[in-house]
Formats: structure tokens, sequence, C-alpha cells
């Protein structure tokens, strides 16, 4: 239940921290903040953000910041819509929906500004969204109409039944045309990393599209979708996306390339239509920063 910028829900078992971030929706260090100011209650008591829930707690967040979303009318390239659903290019530097403290400049708020239905599964801060990419990260997202096809689209995912490319420049020439990088990942702060025994699978299908003098241009097929599961498994087989300094891919050659972002862009999409049936196929090219990136790159 929740009322004029406060929520109150009975807690699942875990650490208070992570509890309250799936339960809102929200990143885990928003809500290391709001527990650090106070903002945050268990019984009524304030509590550690490392405190250890048995379940059926009654936790209180205060959210500072929550409230009704402004439209921005900044530009949206949509590039396939119909009654259901539509299928957007979201540009780099874009972050997909509002947190507790990021209220404007979302792709949720320029989608608000579209006008007509989104579906509301996602949550009052994430209306039509049912997936998301990294602020850093271009590309198509597929965004819900109504929660019918949320719903569906949801399952889809969760199945692997939508089919999603990403081209990313790598560092140095794979040794194989076609590879699987196999590799459970697990949080570590606010980094990804390969654990084999504490991480959950994933799984990542490479294919290498063009090589270069000292990189490659290739096509990451998730068949997972962790949290910078192509950034990490690339990096992991030595093989960094130029330009992710988080992850390996910064130095002498992104800079030389003109790279202030990660060369990670979700280039095509390919589903089954969930209430129509018809096959959506719909690729978005690179933009500008990233093709001439790759024109500097070929002429190394």
């Amino acid at each position: 239940m929740s009322t004029s910028g406060h929520v109150s829900f009975e807690a699942l078992p875990g650490r208070l921290d992570a509890v309250v971030a799936a339960a809102l929706g929200v990143p885990r260090a928003e809500v290391q903040r709001a527990i650090a100011q106070g903002r945050v209650r268990v019984d009524g008591e304030a509590r550690a953000k490392s405190f250890r829930l048995a379940g059926g707690e009654r936790v209180e967040a205060g959210l500072t910041g929550a409230g009704e979303l402004e439209p921005d009318p900044s530009p949206l390239d949509v590039l396939y819509e119909d009654d259901h659903l539509m299928v957007v290019s979201k540009p780099a530097g874009v972050v997909t929906h509002p947190t507790l403290s990021r209220r404007t400049g979302t792709l949720v708020n320029r989608l608000l500004a579209r006008g007509g239905s989104l579906s509301s599964l996602g949550g009052p801060d994430r209306p039509g969204i049912v997936h998301r990419l990294d602020a850093g990260t271009s590309g198509v997202m597929v965004v819900a109409k109504d929660d019918q096809t949320h719903a569906a689209l949801a399952g889809m995912l969760r199945r692997h039944e939508v089919r999603r490319v990403y081209l990313a420049l790598v560092r140095g020439l794979p040794e194989h045309p076609r590879f699987m990088i196999d590799a459970p990942l697990a949080r570590e702060r606010a980094r990804i990393r390969v654990r084999t025994a504490t991480g959950k699978a994933a799984a990542t299908d490479i294919v290498v599209r063009e090589r270069l003098s000292r990189m490659a241009l290739v096509e990451a097929r998730p068949r997972t979708g962790r949290t910078h599961q192509i950034r990490v498994h690339l990096a992991a087989a030595g093989h960094p996306i130029l330009g992710d300094r988080a992850y390996g891919g910064g130095g002498d050659d992104a800079t030389r390339l003109g790279l202030s972002r990660p060369f990670l862009h979700s280039w095509r999409v390919r589903f089954d239509h969930p209430m129509t049936g018809v096959r959506i196929d719909v690729e978005d090219p690179l933009p500008p920063d990233l093709a001439e990136a790759l024109e500097r790159g070929r002429g190394d």
C-alpha cells in the first residue's frame, strides 16, 4: 500500500536493502541511500542495510522524489508500432526509467510525451517497460502498450523467444569466427563479475562480422538477460568492448576512436507478435558516434 510518497509492504526473507530494492523495483544503491537517511523502517524501527529479515515484517519506505512523472518532448525514434506494442530506438546516454533520485530525462519521460496507453505491470515508474538497456547502450527496445501484451512479452523474454542481436567493437581478434561464452555472473558492489560457483547462469553467442587490424566488430546474441552480461562476458573472453572503461575497454584504442561510451548497440530484435502472431523483425543502424568510430578503426 502506498500513499503520498510512502510505501508499506510485508517483507520477504533476506537482507534489508536487497529485499526493499526487489519489492520496489529500484536500484539497491537508491535503497541504501534511503536507509542511511532513516527513510526505511522495519516494524517501526530503523535498521542497517545489512539487517536480515526473517520474512513477514512490515517495511515502510519513504520515497522522497516519487510522484507524477513529467513528459519529456525530446525526440524518440519509433521503428515499429501497432495497437499493442512499439519498438523504439533508445539513444545513448538516456536512462531507461526513473529512479527515486532521477525523475526526468529518461526514456519513460519521452514515452509519456507521445501520449497513448502504456502497460502498468512494471509499476508507476516503468510504464511500458518490459526490459532495459544500460544508459550507455543505444538501440532497439520493445515497449508494451497494455498489460496483456506486457505479460506475454515478459514470458517470451524468460523463455528466450525474443531474439536480440547487439553489435560490439572489441579489442583484439577472436580466435574463432563463432563461439559461445558460458559464464555465471554475480554482482559485487557496483560491478558484475564472473563467478562460477555463486553466479547465475549466463550465456552469450558471439559471431565475428569484421576483423580489423587490432579489433573486431562482432555480433553478440545473449541467451540470457543478466545485467551487463555482454560487457562482462566479452571482457572475460579477453576481448573487452572498446570504450567500456568499467570492464577494461578504455585506454588509447578507445581514445583514438573518439569513443566516449562503450561501443555496444542493440541492433536487431526479432520475435513473433504475442497478440497477432506476425513476425516482427526490426533493425536499428549504428548511430553516428559508433559509425564514425568504426570508420576510424577501419582506417588504422
